[in-house]
């Protein structure tokens, strides 16, 4: 089988490491990758290849998906979703997983997503969509403090506010606003939250396994929102039904509303859960899978992966064998650049990644790299990397995980280092 992935990401690095190791793979291509992903290899040995195109330009990925012959295009990012990269490789005949333009608006719009879930009576916060100031302190006034502010479009993560402090609240979604954005209000929801990711074919569902990520970039959920600071699978605290229930109740009627709308979904349905005092409600969906949790769950997914992701592009389903996990536990932590995620500083040199794969089980995802003219790996963008790690217990893996980034070197650079710990610890976080 022949695969064409794309984008640049540790989900793309993770994704492409899946997909690597899968033998019925026999090429893999990534538009455009990053210099992570140039390493591997399929098992049979044949080099990744990485294509120079943009991978928000729906034409020029098309064109390379028949130019390299793609059996299956696999597209990670949420822009190249909502900017219509599916809808041209489907226009060629060769399968896609990832949704329509319009299917993607799930994630390209909060408010779309919300009309959707309240069609399909999905559990949610109760949301306010706000246009002008005016409408922007009405809201923060009826729903009260906490206070969560959300950028209706594409934010890469980092569009969320959740404060108590109004005038944050107020200066938030008025930059939105001033930018010609619309801005979300929503009652604030209690609880753990928790990411379940569901392979659609446009009518079956097929759950992954649940991970929990860590938005703030300090410790002890301290400091701004970022896109991910690092994530755990399984989840021991976890009600034992918690996967049947989120099918039952949000990934299937939201799968059915779709098509139902005429807009099939196909790709990976992210369901961003709050587990609250009054139940299981919807924080957000994201039409693509998420980063850091992708790392996590496809480290413990034992089925290969590339002829699931086929059966989802050519709606099949429901035809697959149930699929088969690791007992292991996972943990990642990412390494983020000086700054990040104001202002992150590139161009720092990054060494002990050979070092830091020295530790069972470890392995090293490239988000924001680059090599310079020398072949010199520099950091190029926020969330540097991601370092995996496998083990018996979440304990075990964590110390993995941490012995494997305490071996790498990039100036200035932070991490958090409770990563996975409450849990590992057995702490009971519905409890908490």
């Amino acid at each position: 089988m022949i695969i064409l992935l794309v984008g640049t990401g540790a989900r793309e690095h993770a994704l492409a490491r899946a997909l690597s190791l899968d033998p019925a793979v026999t090429q893999l291509h990534a538009a455009p990758g990053n210099p992570g992903i140039a390493t591997l290899a399929t098992v049979d040995g044949t080099p990744v290849t990485l294509h120079g195109v943009d991978a928000l330009d729906p034409v020029a990925v098309a064109s390379l998906a028949g130019a390299v012959k793609a059996d299956l295009v696999v597209v990670g990012p949420e822009a190249p979703l909502v900017a219509g990269v599916a809808d041209a490789v489907r226009g060629t005949g060769i399968p896609v997983f990832g949704p329509s333009g319009k299917a993607a608006m799930l994630e390209g719009s909060k408010a779309f997503a919300k009309e959707v879930m309240a069609a399909a009576n999905v559990p949610t916060a109760e949301p306010r969509v706000c246009r002008t100031s005016a409408e922007l302190e009405d809201a923060l006034d009826t729903f009260g403090a906490p206070h969560v502010v959300k950028d209706d479009g594409l934010a890469a993560g980092k569009g969320v506010v959740v404060t108590s402090d109004r005038r944050s609240a107020v200066e938030h979604g008025e930059a939105i606003i001033d930018a010609g954005g619309v801005v979300v209000i929503e009652d604030f929801l209690d609880g753990p939250e928790v990411s379940l990711f569901c392979l659609c074919d446009g009518e079956t569902v097929v759950p992954l396994q649940p991970a929990q990520d860590f938005k703030r970039a300090l410790d002890a959920d301290q400091g701004p929102n970022t896109g991910g600071m690092g994530a755990y699978s399984p989840l021991p605290w976890a009600p034992a039904d918690l996967v049947e229930e989120v099918v039952r109740e949000v990934a299937q009627p939201t799968v059915d509303e779709m098509a139902r709308r005429g807009t099939p979904f196909i790709g990976v349905l992210y369901c961003g859960l709050a587990l609250t005092s009054k139940g299981t409600r919807v924080v957000e969906f994201n039409a693509r899978f998420g980063d850091p949790e992708t790392q996590v769950v496809l480290a413990r997914l034992a089925t290969p992966l590339a002829g699931v992701l086929l059966a989802a592009a050519q709606g099949r389903l429901s035809e697959i064998a149930p699929l088969a996990w690791r007992d292991d536990a996972a943990v990642t932590v990412v390494v983020a650049a000086q700054n990040y995620p104001d202002a992150p500083r590139k161009g720092d040199p990054i060494t002990g990644i050979d070092e830091a794969e020295q530790v069972e089980t470890v392995h090293v995802l490239h988000a924001g790299t680059t090599l310079d003219h020398r072949g010199t790996l520099l950091s190029n963008g926020g969330r540097v990397l991601s370092v995996t790690a496998l083990g018996d217990s979440l304990a075990e893996a964590r110390e993995r995980a941490y012995a494997g980034v305490d071996r790498i070197v990039l100036p200035g650079s932070h991490h958090r280092r409770d990563i996975a710990a409450r849990a590992a610890a057995g702490e009971d976080l519905l409890e908490a």
